[in-house]
């Protein structure tokens, strides 16, 4: 983490940049016994400095170093019956007035016209630089050809692509001509796609490549309102700039300066566990919202604290509300950003090594699958045992680096300094390694990471930012703030908003990030999904401690209730057992059954490595799937599991199945999220053996 002093316990981290504004006042806890407060209880934000000439009305001062110590802001707690009910962290920057996300390449163009936002892989393998003035150039030029094609203010244009370059600029063209986007999964099926695209009313679909062009082309009968089709590995971003050549560099200015922050950026569809997506309203106000937050509170990530200039490299879907948020971040702090198209293995690691990131954004599979890489490479080499040393010397360290920030330590002693020293020359710089070398930071989202695994990497030299959010809130609603982790924990409020526990565990959220509402494709209106006093309702089960970090435990509709009454959240269960490396995924099952059982399938390379150090290559899966060893591998891991929770809650009995949970299978969503209605029906005869076979 950063060079600077320690936080005090229960306070969050808030970079002292310079700023026209003055810090927002530490709020103790306030109690009352019977009901919430009735207002709002963000402070006013301090009103917004007159803007220097620039391009837009909204312009703010780029990235700059810290001029000091960080301002520690506590949430505001309220308190019901001596339990923490209600969080709030007040905003860190004034409320977004004027203009849109479209204007943001060409404000920094204006204010540091040769500074590096983007990096462009070469065929070679090199990364080729693109200053704010070549990205502005190219927005201009494609909105151009937007609007050349006929497309109006308001209209919505799909985008199907892997993650790269060629979708962020569509996307700030489209902002820039006054369009909505609208993201496609690339592997989605064409059921799918021409649900999303029919409900949305897409004019214009932009695809990747043929394959995703044939889909959609199959479709069109179906979709009379979609007029254009343009494939990007055929030049479609060429033909848009050599069609818009006669279209006036004004007129994308006056779609530019009829936009605001209340109108609609884009609908994402959420991923559809049980029923058709939805689509999900986000307002250029609510990125604003998230990202300017966001950047303050994560200092040390977006604002480099060294010689080293902040740079990610982005792999996780841009149909995905997280990793468009950070590529919309990263234009807006003059981030270097770069994409990774491919997911697979090797490519990812060729990618990372040849980029360099300074901090990633991931999900924690990938932390996981980093971590058991490395300990799988260390049994190959007759080193485990030296790892899994390294691997409790980390967890230690990291977590008495946070017992003294919190003030509860005194924070690693010598000989754990030492023997930290020892394994970092060892162990922990080849997993810094595979992150790419330069890596000290990871924004990591969409399940828990875990205490030990958030431990290990403190421990390791790269510091995680666990935070939770949903499409809804435009990505992080939660994040564990710089200097003040809470391990196993989803952190704070985002500055500028609140969380509330509902009587039920209900998990509530408010602020300006969370979304205007869901699309109503029949009528083109959208459907409000928040109380009259604005908080949404998520759908989570969770709970503030008495600093104010929220733990989340699992989705309320996929509760378990036993035959003997017990509640069981099978979320913690299921996100401990994959963190094993022999486990892909699992399902825990037991609603009206008598005990709790799980399905459990088995992780690719995990299973590889478990094959080559028990010499069983040739054995097939099917026969592997009840083989001795393995079964008694996998018990440990879910006794390992079992001590989350009490008996009653614990895992009895497991099936391993010999197939995946894929999304071709219909077992999970593009976003990777069970579908435990498909696969409760798929295997309904393994789970009724677990309940009648002893």
């Amino acid at each position: 983490m950063s060079q600077q002093q320690p936080a005090r316990s229960g306070r969050s981290a808030r970079s002292a940049l310079p700023s026209p504004r003055s810090n927002p006042p530490s709020t103790p806890s306030t109690s009352d016994p019977d009901a919430y407060p009735t207002s709002d209880a963000r402070p006013t934000p301090n009103s917004r400095p007159s803007p220097s000439p620039s391009p837009s009305p909204h312009t703010r001062p780029g990235p700059s170093p810290s001029a000091g110590s960080p301002v520690l802001v506590e949430p505001v707690k309220t308190v019901v019956a001596g339990v923490v009910r209600e969080a709030a962290v007040p905003a860190f920057v004034p409320e977004v007035t004027h203009g849109s996300l479209g204007d943001i390449p060409f404000d920094n163009a204006a204010q540091a016209p040769t500074e590096t936002v983007l990096s462009r892989k070469q065929p070679d393998g090199s990364w080729r630089d693109v200053t704010t003035t070549e990205f502005a150039s190219a927005v201009l030029a494609t909105a151009k050809g937007l609007i050349a094609h006929g497309l109006r203010p308001g209209d919505r244009l799909a985008i199907m692509s892997r993650t790269t370059y060629e979708w962020t600029l569509l996307d700030f063209a489209a902002w820039a001509a006054g369009l909505v986007t609208v993201p496609l999964y690339p592997t989605s099926s064409a059921l799918q796609a021409r649900w999303i695209l029919h409900d949305s009313g897409a004019t214009a679909c932009a695809v990747e490549g043929v394959e995703q062009a044939r889909l959609i082309s199959g479709e069109r009968s179906q979709l009379p309102g979609l007029a254009h089709l343009w494939q990007l590995d055929a030049g479609a971003i060429g033909q848009l700039s050599a069609s818009g050549r006669d279209v006036p560099d004004e007129a994308v200015a006056r779609r530019r300066s009829e936009r605001g922050p209340t109108d609609i950026a884009t609908l994402i569809y959420t991923s559809g566990t049980t029923g058709r997506p939805k689509g999900c309203v986000l307002t250029h106000a609510n990125f604003f919202a998230e990202v300017d937050n966001g950047i303050e509170l994560l200092h040390p990530v977006f604002r480099a604290a060294s010689t080293e200039p902040a740079a990610t490299l982005l792999f996780l879907p841009l149909a995905h509300v997280f990793g468009r948020m950070i590529a919309v971040g990263c234009m807006r702090a003059r981030v270097r950003l770069g994409h990774a198209p491919s997911i697979q293995t090797e490519d990812l690691l060729a990618d990372l090594a040849s980029f360099q990131p300074t901090f990633l954004l991931a999900i924690p599979y990938v932390m996981e699958k980093v971590y058991n890489t490395g300990r799988a490479t260390a049994e190959t080499m007759g080193r485990a045992t030296s790892f899994d040393r390294a691997a409790r010397i980390a967890q230690r360290y990291g977590e008495a680096v946070e017992a003294a920030e919190h003030g509860t330590g005194p924070g690693p002693g010598l000989g754990l300094k030492a023997a930290r020293a020892l394994y970092d020359v060892l162990v922990y710089r080849r997993i810094r390694a595979a992150l790419g070398g330069k890596v000290r930071y990871v924004i990591c989202g969409g399940s828990p990471l875990g205490h030990r695994l958030a431990a290990f990497y403190a421990g390791a030299g790269v510091a995680v930012f666990e935070g939770y959010g949903l499409t809804e809130t435009t990505a992080a609603a939660t994040v564990t703030p710089p200097l003040g982790p809470r391990l196993g924990t989803v952190g704070w409020p985002l500055p500028g908003g609140a969380v509330r526990i509902a009587d039920d565990g209900e998990v509530l959220l408010r602020g300006g990030q969370v979304f205007a509402g869901y699309w109503d494709g029949e009528r083109g209106t959208i459907t409000p999904a928040r109380t009259a006093d604005a908080w949404f309702a998520t759908g989570d089960i969770g709970a503030l401690d008495a600093a104010g970090y929220l733990t989340i435990t699992g989705r309320k509709k996929e509760l378990i209730v036993t035959s003997g009454g017990k509640n069981v959240a099978p979320a913690p269960l299921e996100d401990r057992l994959r963190a094993h490396p022999l486990v892909g995924q699992c399902m825990v099952i037991g609603d009206n059954r008598s005990y709790i059982t799980a399905l459990i399938t088995l992780e690719p390379d995990g299973l590889a490595h478990w094959r080559r150090m028990h010499k069983k290559q040739d054995v097939p899966r099917q026969e592997l799937c009840r083989d001795a060893a393995l079964l008694a591998e996998l018990g440990r891991a879910v006794e390992d599991t079992n001590k989350l929770v009490s008996r009653p809650e614990s895992i009895r009995r497991f099936r391993v199945l010999p197939v995946d949970f894929t999304e071709e299978s219909g077992h999970l969503t593009p976003s990777l999220k069970l579908r435990r209605a498909a696969v409760a029906k798929d295997f309904a005869a393994d789970i009724e053996e677990l309940y009648t076979k002893e």
